[in-house]
């Protein structure tokens, strides 16, 4: 693929992994890979210049380490300007968030959103026809993680079909977002989540639905039956930012579902570890687990920069 000239997408706005096609997911990972293997050439890069004369606002309601460090690089590495915006815009208290849509369109090519309410999303994307809205984190949905989840399993596997991966945990926005994009690639999911933390049934109906190649989504109650022989094992914390007054609950109905050295074993031989990070050692995840070989967490950590460059280029250039 020349990346110089991305896949032609009817996407406008990157709110969901559902608004990308199975080809262009595949194709965007396609180049992700593409342009990891040729960051080393800099400014030599074809890409370098792709978006030259692009501001990118960003606006994080929520902190951020991953998201806001790779899409600030990403923006730079690919010649455009990123501009911070202080969180208050997102709160609408001080001028209706339609209002901000309206203003940053007229000076703006895209806006990068972090926030807590997915409906804040929602609203920039549709009260500014013109402005690129990027889903950078919502309480419903992460659809940029899946990405870079995408580009480390076809690193590992080469070949994703017919794979399976095991997610154990919360059923939040990232394993909603891991749902729709796995089986898009014609990677099968294994759901365990404790009673009253499943996803959503509209969440498994929409994955289903965008499955190919025999992939598919099953939910189990005991993780050991949806972790056994599966190729990789996910999960994430058990207490998601504005959920800390869950967190004692959380803990005694999660603490079944900690992926231990006992629980890994289960899995198919050579089976990796995945965390979108931060994790909480002694809760989600044991240390042992986490520092051991299996763990590919940084791996993804890194293929955070390389899918947003890609996604950029997708919706920018």
């Amino acid at each position: 693929m020349n990346p110089s000239a991305p896949p032609a997408t009817p996407a406008k706005n990157f709110l969901s992994i559902l608004d990308l096609s199975c080809r262009d997911l595949s194709r965007l990972i396609d180049l992700a890979a593409q342009m990891k293997a040729e960051r080393r050439l800099a400014d030599q890069a074809a890409t370098a210049n792709a978006l030259k004369g692009c501001h990118v606002a960003m606006l994080f309601e929520k902190p951020s380490l991953r998201t806001r460090s790779t899409f600030e690089i990403a923006i730079r590495e690919l010649g455009g300007h990123a501009l911070d915006l202080p969180a208050q815009f997102a709160d609408g208290g001080r001028e209706p968030l339609e209002d901000v849509a309206r203003n940053l369109e007229r000076w703006v090519t895209a806006l990068v959103i972090r926030t807590y309410a997915h409906a804040k999303v929602t609203t920039f994307a549709s009260a500014a026809p013109r402005l690129h809205v990027i889903n950078a984190l919502s309480d419903q949905e992460h659809p940029c993680q899946a990405l870079a989840d995408m580009l480390t399993l076809r690193e590992r596997w080469g070949e994703c079909d017919g794979r399976t991966i095991a997610y154990v945990g919360d059923g939040n926005n990232v394993a909603t977002s891991l749902a729709h994009a796995a089986p898009r690639l014609g990677v099968s999911v294994n759901l365990a989540s404790p009673s009253g933390y499943e996803l959503p049934a509209r969440v498994i109906e929409d994955a289903t639905r965008g499955a190919r190649k025999g992939a598919r989504l099953r939910v189990f109650v005991d993780p050991r039956e949806a972790v056994a022989g599966a190729d990789a094992v996910y999960t994430d914390v058990w207490t998601s930012m504005g959920q800390e007054q869950e967190a004692a609950e959380r803990r005694l109905a999660f603490r079944p579902f900690q992926v231990g050295s006992a629980l890994m074993a289960t899995a198919a031989p050579g089976a990796f570890f995945m965390h979108c990070l931060p994790a909480r050692r002694g809760e989600e995840v044991t240390a042992e687990v986490f520092e051991s070989p299996a763990s590919v967490v940084f791996d993804q950590a890194e293929n955070r920069l390389h899918t947003q460059k890609a996604l950029l280029m997708l919706l920018l250039s």
